[in-house]
């Protein structure tokens, strides 16, 4: 008689030391009963009646998700592999256990598609230059998509564009050509405002009766502060068109009366 009560005290002991579960503060339980949904638990102590009730971990801490290199072509027929790191975590555990098998391998697939769907949808230029933007657009797409399941994607970040070495080289030339362009540019900017003054200079300097000589002494100045063995002195105009207007006169000559 002691040995069947012993017996079964220990079978209660077991079955309550086997019923007893902890969870962490980023776990939640959710427990099945008979195969039926019955209630999300967590965080401490919770039981779990063994042969009833089932029990499935759920961590709500945010996972990292490295998304593998996808070869794929963009809009202008360019070949490159991408690659992107995914961040997201479990909201509603009930939803990412009942409607979705393997919650983790179904995000990373769905990464991987939309990755190659939303990037094949735009020219190399733009994955170079508007990474931020094709983030939020990925993002954006896998958040609604993943809606269902009890996930919030936090973010998208695309890590890598690798190109072939000959799209390379072009880009580089391209990008000479463009800061090329640029300068160039820029110079003749510069050379029209210069003309510009110039022209107002000269109607300015045109207006006043002596403000040409003042500058004609101002260039004599500045000539003569330099080490230059060659000085020119500048003429006024006016002074060659009074030398051009006499030689232009007839000449009388006078005949002596003998």
């Amino acid at each position: 008689m002691l040995v069947y009560v012993l017996t079964v005290v220990l079978i209660i002991l077991f079955l309550l030391f086997a019923s007893l579960r902890i969870m962490m503060e980023y776990e939640r339980a959710v427990v099945l009963f008979l195969g039926r949904f019955q209630a999300v638990k967590g965080p401490g102590l919770i039981i779990v009646i063994p042969f009833l009730q089932r029990m499935i971990k759920v961590d709500l801490r945010t996972i990292t998700m490295d998304v593998p290199s996808q070869d794929l072509i963009t809009r202008d027929n360019v070949s490159v592999n991408v690659n992107a790191v995914l961040y997201f975590r479990v909201l509603k555990p009930k939803e990412a256990i009942i409607n979705v098998e393997n919650y983790i391998l179904a995000t990373e697939q769905l990464a991987q598609t939309t990755l190659r769907s939303v990037l094949g949808q735009h020219e190399l230029d733009e994955l170079l230059a508007e990474r931020e933007r094709l983030n939020e657009d990925i993002q954006t797409i896998l958040d609604q998509q993943t809606d269902q399941w009890g996930i919030k994607v936090a973010n998208v970040e695309i890590k890598h564009v690798d190109i072939d070495v000959t799209m390379v080289r072009a880009i580089a030339k391209q990008a000479e050509a463009e800061r090329e362009r640029r300068a160039k540019v820029i110079h003749a900017d510069g050379e029209f405002q210069a003309s510009s003054k110039l022209v107002d200079a000269a109607e300015k300097l045109s207006s006043q009766a002596g403000s040409m000589q003042l500058r004609y002494l101002q260039t004599l100045t500045e000539i003569a502060g330099e080490k230059s063995s060659t000085i020119v002195f500048p003429l006024p105009v006016n002074v060659l068109d009074a030398i051009q207007n006499w030689t232009n006169e007839p000449q009388v000559k006078e005949v002596s009366e003998e």
